[in-house]
């Protein structure tokens, strides 16, 4: 990567680790999460220092302990199963946002210290940071509540499901080869347009909410866009076709994915859950990951 995009990939996963994860984390009730919540600056203010310092020492113990917060976070997966004893769509779903930014957390930790983990190189390894920041943690989450909200439809539990299939199938691709990852694109896209669908069709039309209505179209709209983007690179990157570069992808589909999606869906969603907000059959937040 050039340092442009390397610059603009270390903002994206900024907006990630301070912005991002704290507002999903207000809308996921699980007991005990709530003290991840007041100490996650802890984590995400030495995960961003370590970002703008050199690689080496200092960087690599910043990350670590960014990393050791996404693991604290991944802790209350296993806690929440053993509690609520369900694997329905919808808790598969908040399972996933809890485990997956350790996967970030740990790719961290190896970039910064110029550790090629696993044979990965740097740049495959600071896009993964971001990738599991936003595909990982915001997009499962978001499926998660677009379940919750419409519980009888099957395209929702589809999306539920296919969000983490999806994510878990790039991750896998990774180390197959780059068909397996254009598999896991399809299945990851297929399950992100469902959430836009439903979205924009369904629950846009659902909150009396006029700013939040906004916020989850222009989500959904956004959607539509940067999941095809992400699928024509997939197909170039397995059958050599021409494809837009990873600059290109950074400046778009992550940035479009970044603010367009990830940002306007919480917070609508963080709107949606104040007492007083106006909405018509749309459950409470706390009460769709509960």
């Amino acid at each position: 990567m050039g340092s442009g995009t390397a610059e603009l990939v270390d903002l994206l996963v900024l907006l990630g680790m301070g912005a991002v994860i704290p507002l999903g984390l207000t809308l996921i009730d699980e007991p005990g999460l709530a003290r991840v919540r007041r100490l996650w600056p802890l984590a995400a203010v030495p995960g961003a220092l370590s970002l703008w310092l050199p690689r080496g020492g200092l960087a690599t113990g910043c990350a670590a302990l960014y990393a050791l917060g996404t693991l604290a976070l991944a802790a209350h997966a296993p806690v929440r199963l053993a509690r609520t004893r369900s694997l329905a769509p919808r808790e598969i779903a908040v399972l996933t946002a809890l485990a997956t930014p350790s996967v970030a957390g740990l790719a961290l930790v190896a970039e910064r210290s110029g550790h090629e983990l696993l044979g990965f190189d740097l740049d495959i390894l600071a896009l993964t940071v971001p990738h599991f920041h936003y595909a990982g943690f915001t997009a499962a989450l978001v499926a998660g509540l677009v379940c919750r909200a419409a519980p009888e439809s099957a395209a929702a539990r589809w999306a539920a499901l296919s969000v983490p299939l999806g994510t878990l199938l790039v991750l896998a691709g990774y180390f197959v080869d780059d068909w397996a990852e254009l598999a896991g694109a399809v299945v990851l896209t297929t399950g992100m347009w469902l959430v836009g669908l439903l979205t924009w069709r369904d629950l846009r039309t659902r909150t009396a909410d006029r700013p939040a209505a906004v916020l989850l179209g222009t989500a959904s709209a956004v959607l539509a866009a940067t999941m095809l983007l992400a699928l024509w690179w997939a197909l170039g990157e397995a059958s050599g076709i021409p494809h837009p570069t990873l600059t290109w992808m950074a400046a778009t589909h992550g940035v479009g994915n970044a603010l367009g999606f990830a940002l306007c869906s919480l917070l609508a969603w963080r709107r949606l859950a104040r007492p007083q907000a106006p909405t018509a059959r749309l459950p409470h937040p706390k009460e769709a990951l509960r």
